[in-house]
């Protein structure tokens, strides 16, 4: 039986889970380089797209905004890179990027659920199936850069982020692929770190939305990790599948604000 975690603990354990999975995806590129301590993590991708895949994030409060600034500047010296912000300690951080007239481009919501969900058989002949190879990688992959444009980023950032395909095989991480007959179509991805889950690149090509696809993919991978014995589920929202996860029963607990710095300073 799984014990229920009280909510001030799932909102830290929800922000462990958003910090390691950046920990452990920057190396999903060989070009990928992370570097981390003194309070300061710092993440560069294999695609110099400046959301998402490079970032800055402070892990220790009683770092002065102007350092982790000064630190992410010197360490994504060729390319523009993103802030993130925790709503609970970075609040001085929000001043320095506002007072700097960074570009506040992203407040997105952490969402959580509390409760494995309940089973959706399709009908349709849509097929969902967990990557098992590296070939089934190459498909997530393939979902991914088809889906993830309509939201502003490059159709080639997440080919150029993810090419050691081996390294999502690992058992605290499951893919899963819906396929449309042989078509990859839609696709998530779960990551167990401390004691809970978190939900991550959930996708469907534009040609096949409207279907429930993004649920369907979203549920799968929920449903596996409460069945791997996660306290909790956890995701970050994007625009578009926000309205999605609280109808599935995920709440709000908190919103990240995501800061633009551009490569010319």
């Amino acid at each position: 039986m799984i014990t229920p975690v009280d909510d001030p603990t799932l909102a830290r354990l929800a922000h462990l889970n958003y910090l390691d999975f950046a920990r452990q995806s920057t190396p999903w590129s060989d070009a990928g380089r992370l570097e981390e301590g003194g309070g300061v993590l710092l993440g560069r991708s294999g695609t110099d797209f400046p959301f998402v895949f490079n970032a800055v994030a402070r892990t220790d409060p009683g770092v002065a905004p102007a350092e982790v600034l000064a630190r992410a500047d010197a360490f994504f010296f060729d390319r523009g890179y993103t802030l993130i912000t925790h709503p609970e300690h970075d609040q001085d951080l929000d001043a320095h990027a506002g007072a700097l007239d960074l570009f506040a481009f992203g407040s997105s919501p952490e969402m959580v659920c509390r409760r494995r969900l309940a089973d959706v058989e399709r009908t349709d002949g849509i097929v969902l199936r967990r990557a098992t190879d590296e070939a089934d990688i190459a498909d997530f992959v393939t979902v991914g850069s088809a889906a993830y444009p309509s939201l502003g980023m490059p159709p080639t950032a997440m080919s150029e982020a993810i090419t050691r395909f081996d390294r999502l095989l690992e058992p605290h991480i499951a893919v899963v692929v819906a396929y449309d007959a042989d078509r990859p179509v839609a696709a998530a991805q779960a990551f167990l770190s401390h004691g809970i889950a978190g939900v991550y690149w959930v996708g469907t090509v534009e040609d096949a939305r409207g279907k429930g696809l993004g649920e369907a993919v979203c549920r799968w991978v929920t449903n596996w990790a409460f069945d791997q014995g996660a306290a909790a589920q956890t995701l970050q929202a994007s625009t578009m599948g926000e309205s999605i996860y609280l109808r599935m029963g995920y709440e709000t607990i908190y919103h990240y604000t995501s800061w633009f710095r551009s490569g010319e300073r």
